[in-house]
């Protein structure tokens, strides 16, 4: 017998249970460094989103509007970001059904063009409409 039979097999496979992990964390560590941190919820989402517009609104202020004018848009900026944070505390979990929803709708969408597409591609002698024939999108 050799030493390789002698081994227990179990160490073998917990060796390799345990490279394949680190490797695993490895690649997941340098993943997340090259492409930033993995999107949050989608209400986290939506808050940033609503930061983001808020902040850009709030400093495109042209010296054209007058004082008056900046603070009825900042007036603006704060009841709108007061109206959302309530939703979103009370809701984290909608704005993931939406997100959801969004996508199934998104997948559903590009199904349709795609072989809406592939009819159209096939030309005259395949079953898609011909150039002067009407295309109900309905």
């Amino acid at each position: 017998m050799s030493e390789a039979t002698d081994r227990p097999v179990d160490a073998d496979a917990d060796a390799w249970a345990k490279a394949c992990a680190e490797d695993l964390a490895a690649e997941k560590a340098r993943r997340r460094g090259r492409q930033g941190p993995p999107p949050g919820t989608a209400a986290e989402e939506l808050r940033k989103l609503v930061d983001a517009v808020a902040d850009k609104v709030a400093s495109l202020q042209s010296p054209l509007l007058g004082s008056a004018a900046q603070g009825a848009v900042q007036q603006l900026i704060s009841q709108a970001k007061s109206a959302v944070e309530p939703v979103i505390e009370r809701n984290p979990d909608v704005f993931d059904h939406l997100a959801a929803a969004g996508s199934e709708l998104l997948a559903a969408y590009r199904s349709a063009v795609e072989s809406q597409e592939r009819r159209w591609s096939q030309g005259p002698k395949g079953e898609g409409p011909g150039p002067a024939e009407h295309i109900d999108l309905d």
